[in-house]
């Protein structure tokens, strides 16, 4: 259990006065949603739980698109060098459970729970004006550090503002890549933003390929005394589609596994260190010598090569494909072109390994989420390759961070994409879109793609409910 600073001077001890159930936090948090403006409350309530922050090894992941796969693919290369990895993913697409796991394993109710009862209780009793986001990192620092994390990685949700995540001391800080989703966007502003948590002696990666991107980041991370590691270049070799889907992400991970092992890794020691996959043998580094081969013929052991040629990601909602007897499904959460664009790569790979027909795109979207004519555009290249049409449809407020966003509007969106000769209609809700679609389509050779919000997502899940009911 966490043990509270009792010489923090004029702040009370995080008393539990009433004890809230799942339910009752579910609901505070969907109530308690707003815009990070400083990091008093996150510093506040960091300070009175002990400072976790400054006492475990945390990474973060920043970037316009690709932060959820990485985080993940980091888990699971940690998990392969037997250490305990804790993520803290946003945003959640059904529970808050999401949000944490440790080792792939998400927290359970109880915890759940129990931590979020001593955080909002701390935050009243102490006067704190927490944000549900606040409250989250909160409760993640206090669910790692209670269950003795080797490292705490956090995706940063923020590119041009502040997330409490941004508070965190890294140690290593990592970057997928950075893209404008508009012409209004600012890339170097973004860098600039999300490089402020940099603290000196930290390091720094990033996966993007921009190099005028990359030459503001080393810049910046020289500038705060930030140990720079080299760019990531090649794809980590993943099952096919999923290298030039994922590739990069992967290869991330591993970058991170590695600055983590041979800087700030306690648990490893010298023979454990020799085992790692991320380690060749001697001859083998480069080009492998045939003595090396032979060795390596006779006494095979398990390489990181082996391992991404088995691994797969199992984040829901993150290119995941749902396969039955009569349809075959696309869940992705893309909300911003770059995604989208990684998006129709990936659905394009997947029409050709499995040979499907048709391709039907299900969109919800917000009002100015992105640009919409750079939208229609890399649609109408999408359809060029694959037969398909898109339903519009709008988004529906169900899901934390978006009651406050407003639909697009899909008779405008549709008239555009028809203008570009696209096949497109607008429907009035997301059932009605999904039932007209698989009407038409319902057969092993088609794919149906769902994406362009959270919501949407959302929307889908509940629809399987109504419908197993």
């Amino acid at each position: 259990m966490v043990q509270v600073d009792t010489k923090i001077q004029n702040k009370k001890n995080p008393i539990i006065n009433s004890h809230r159930t799942y339910n009752e936090i579910v609901q505070y948090l969907d109530e308690n949603w707003g815009q990070t403006k400083n990091f008093m409350a996150i510093s506040q309530l960091d300070e009175i739980f002990g400072n976790l922050s400054k006492k475990l090894n945390i990474a973060i992941v920043s970037g316009t698109s690709g932060k959820s796969t990485t985080i993940h693919f980091t888990c699971k290369l940690f998990k392969e060098e037997n250490l305990k990895a804790g993520a803290f993913y946003t945003p959640h697409i059904t529970l808050y459970n999401e949000r944490f796991s440790i080792n792939e394993n998400y927290i359970s109710n109880t915890s759940f729970t129990d931590i979020a009862n001593k955080v909002i209780q701390t935050a009243q009793d102490n006067k704190i004006a927490a944000t549900s986001k606040d409250i989250l990192t909160m409760m993640a620092l206090i669910f790692f550090h209670e269950n003795n994390v080797d490292v705490a990685i956090f995706e940063n949700s923020s590119m041009y503002g502040l997330d409490p995540v941004m508070y965190c001391n890294p140690k290593i800080s990592a970057v997928t890549r950075i893209v404008a989703n508009s012409q209004d966007e600012d890339t170097h502003a973004g860098i600039t933003n999300i490089m402020t948590m940099i603290t000196p002696n930290s390091h720094f990666v990033s996966a993007d390929q921009n190099k005028l991107n990359l030459q503001i980041m080393a810049q910046l991370a020289e500038s705060k005394g930030s140990i720079w590691s080299m760019p990531i270049r090649k794809l980590a070799p993943l099952q096919y589609p999923f290298e030039q889907l994922h590739g990069r992400c992967a290869a991330l991970a591993e970058r991170i596994t590695r600055i983590y092992i041979d800087n700030f890794s306690t648990s490893h020691g010298k023979v454990q260190v020799a085992d790692s996959l991320l380690n060749k043998p001697k001859g083998l580094r480069g080009r492998p010598t045939l003595e090396a081969k032979k060795v390596a013929e006779m006494t095979p052991q398990r390489t990181i090569e082996q391992f991404w040629s088995e691994v797969v990601t199992t984040l829901p909602s993150r290119f995941q494909l749902i396969q039955t007897k009569k349809s075959n499904i696309l869940l992705d959460n893309a909300d911003n072109l770059d995604a989208l664009s990684n998006l129709f790569l990936g659905a394009r790979l997947l029409c050709y390994q499995q040979d499907y027909k048709e391709t039907s795109l299900i969109i919800a979207c917000h009002e100015g989420q992105f640009d919409n004519e750079e939208f229609i555009k890399q649609a109408r290249y999408f359809f060029k390759k694959s037969s398909g049409s898109i339903a519009f449809c709008p988004t529906i407020p169900t899901t934390v961070g978006e009651k406050t966003k407003a639909s697009w509007d899909v008779v405008k969106i549709t008239n555009a994409a028809k203008t570009a000769k696209i096949k497109a209609k607008a429907y009035a809700n997301f059932a009605d879109a999904f039932n007209a679609i698989k009407t038409a389509h319902n057969n092993a050779e088609s794919l149906i793609v769902i994406t362009g919000s959270k919501s949407i997502i959302s929307e889908y899940e509940k629809y399987k409910e109504t419908i197993a009911e």
